[in-house]
Parts: structure tokens; sequence; C-alpha cells
């Protein structure tokens, strides 16, 4: 049986979870240093949330968030993580994103879904029940738009009559756009009618994770029925990591805001959680059953995030980048450590970057005996010769 690749990029999906009463201001101004932070470590992506409501998740717009982002940047790509679709014109949102991909030099993405909080769309009057076939219809049209077609389309909430866009995409490149998926196979199967990347955000949670292999081939089927290969490449997957030197550290460091993120998971869902009554109780939980919304988080060393990112590979058959949900779970400076160490050590050994390195060092201790005795008889000779050189 053929082994799973593992994946080759790595990433942030930041929503960002911010306590409610500590400044917002502040807490925005930090996320953005962390962006920057994310470049010099060389990550890959970074993907910012779209929320409007319970106070946690304070991006509004990732579009405005990220365009700061670009300025403080040069090379990390900048996704949506996501653009609720039911919430926009369509082509005011892909006129949005095609300004942010000239205003970063092509580094835009736009990833899109159906919106995950029920609160924001009661309040804009979307009844949840639509909303997946909202996000469907828009985005039909906005593929149709990122590849400079002229669109007309009505539906029973937008209308667009002779649509384009008067700035595409960076240099006329193809915008990568990626879709949602949970655990039911929608965004999946969207994804390969319109030839869109795959951003399973549920990656973590059991229900999720089991669904992983059987929402890819739907993806397959749909990409097939739209005369497309699917492309592994393309699909990401998020799952909270911490990590520092040992196990315990990293399980002591996570008690700093587990509590916190428990609270906003309560309030939430309106009901207790079990075994939630401590810091020390939530982040056991976390590790061992999972958190509603956020799966089992991987909290420990290097090795455990090695370990957590091949079962997924096992279970996938394969995928191309692998996204850290970003929570405030440590302190600033243990969360800082933490991305490093992933980029340090556990990076390299997913992506075989050290394997050559690791090798040489293999070869030069087997022939160390041959190689010394060489050089000690280079040596022996040339005191012998009194300096002379032939």
């Amino acid at each position: 049986m053929p082994q799973p690749y593992l994946p080759s990029a790595f990433g942030v999906f930041l929503a960002p979870y911010h306590r409610p009463d500590r400044d917002p201001a502040l807490q925005l101004r930090r996320d953005l240093e962390l962006v920057t932070e994310l470049d010099r470590l060389g990550y890959e992506e970074v993907w910012a949330g779209e929320h409007h409501s319970a106070g946690y998740e304070i991006i509004a717009s990732p579009e405005l968030f990220l365009a700061a982002a670009a300025e403080r940047t040069g090379r990390i790509r900048l996704g949506t993580g996501v653009n609720s679709l039911p919430y926009h014109q369509p082509l005011v949102l892909a006129d949005r994103i095609c300004q942010l991909d000239q205003q970063s030099r092509g580094r835009a993405m736009l990833g899109v879904g159906p919106g995950q909080l029920a609160s924001d769309a009661f309040m804009m009057g979307v009844d949840p029940m639509d909303s997946r076939t909202m996000m469907a219809d828009s985005l039909e049209v906005i593929v149709r738009l990122l590849r400079g077609e002229t669109v007309t389309a009505a539906t029973d909430w937008f209308t667009l009559d002779e649509a384009r866009l008067q700035l595409g995409p960076y240099r006329g490149r193809e915008m990568e756009v990626a879709v949602a998926s949970a655990v039911s196979p929608t965004g999946a199967v969207l994804a390969g009618r319109h030839g869109a990347g795959v951003l399973s955000l549920a990656a973590a949670d059991p229900a999720g994770f089991a669904t992983l292999d059987t929402n890819w081939a739907a993806h397959e089927r749909a990409c097939a029925e739209a005369g497309r290969t699917a492309d592994r490449g393309s699909w990401r997957l998020v799952t909270p990591v911490h990590l520092a030197e040992t196990r315990e550290e990293a399980l002591k460091q996570s008690e700093f805001g587990v509590l916190d993120l428990v609270a906003y998971i309560e309030a939430l869902g309106g009901v207790r959680l079990p075994g939630c009554a401590t810091a020390a109780g939530a982040v056991r939980r976390w590790t061992e059953e999972g958190l509603p919304a956020f799966g089992r988080a991987v909290i420990g060393t290097a090795e455990d995030a090695v370990e957590r990112i091949g079962q997924l590979a096992r279970k996938t058959g394969g995928f191309g980048t692998f996204l850290i949900l970003q929570l405030d779970l440590a302190e600033p400076a243990a969360a800082l450590h933490s991305l490093e160490l992933f980029a340090e050590r556990v990076v390299p050994r997913l992506t075989g970057t050290t394997d050559a390195r690791r090798a040489s060092l293999d070869w030069a201790a087997r022939n160390g005996e041959r190689f010394t005795g060489a050089l000690r008889r280079s040596t022996e000779q040339a005191i012998a010769r009194k300096g002379e050189v032939c």
C-alpha cells in the first residue's frame, strides 16, 4: 500500500479568540505582530476569520486585517479564513479580495464558508437553514468573476447585471480559493465543482476526523464530474497545537487560558462542560476527549505534533498544508516559543529538510577512523619533510 504524503506547507489559522474583557486595539495589534513573527519563522500562510458577534472573535473584516499584515510582511500568504458568503454581495467581496491581492502583490487567498456563528446570521436576517444554498449561489458567480468573466445572474438575495471586475487578481494570476469543510461533505463537493481547495476546519474534532476520508472521496467525485483532477496539495487541515520542551510544561502552560475558552464554549452552547471545573481538568479533557468546536488539541512536544500530523496523513491519504489553530492558550512568550518549536523541530521532520545533514553526519561517523587516520599520516609526513613542499 503506498504511503500517504505528508504536508509540505504550514501556517496559522487565526480566528482569533480573545477574551472580551481586554483592550481590543491591543489584541489586534498583537495579532498583527504575530503575523510578522510567522513571516520571520518561515510559515507559508496565515488565515484570518470573519465574525460579527459573541465578543471573542473580533476580526470583522479579514481583508482589512490582512491588508495591514501585508505591509508588515514580505512573503507569507494571506487568506480570508473565511469570508461568510451569505453576508456579502458577491461582486463587492470579489472586488475587495482582488484589491488585497494587488496591494499584497499576489499573496491573497480567498477562503469561503456559510458563516459559523448563528448570532451573526440572526442579526443580518439570514436563516441558517438557507446559508449553504446562499454560499453555493455566491461562490458560483465569484469564481467566474475572478476568472475575468462578465456575469449576469439573479437569485432571491442578490442580482448581478453584466457584472465584471475592474481589478482582477495580481498580474492576471489565478486567485486561489478554498472552501470550508467540517463534518458534512457540502464544502468539499462545492470545492470540487468549482476547482477550489478544501479547508478542513474540524480535522481535530472526532466527528470531523472520522469523515476526512469520505469527504475527500466526495470531493474527488465532484472534481471528476466537473472534468477536473482533485489536488491533494490544495487540501488544508486545521488543528489546535501548543508545544513546549516537555509535555508536562506544555500542559501546565495551557492552563493559563483554557478556562476562558471553556467559558466561551459554554456561553454559546448554553451548557456546562463536564470535567472543566479546573484548568488542569479542562486541559486534560481537551487532549483526551476534545472540546466542542475545537476538537482534540495537540498539547505536548514536537514529537507529539509529528505523531498527530502523521495520523492525519494516514487517515486522509495525504494533504498539502497543516494549519495551527492559534488560541490565547498560553502566555504570549510561551505561545511564540511554541510556534518557534514547531518551525524549528516539526517542519524539518515532516519535510525532510534535515535528512541530508543527518546522513552526512552518519557517513562521517562511520568513516571517522579512516578519515582521522589519513589526516594523522598526512601530518606525520609533513613533519618528516620538515616543511618541504613536493
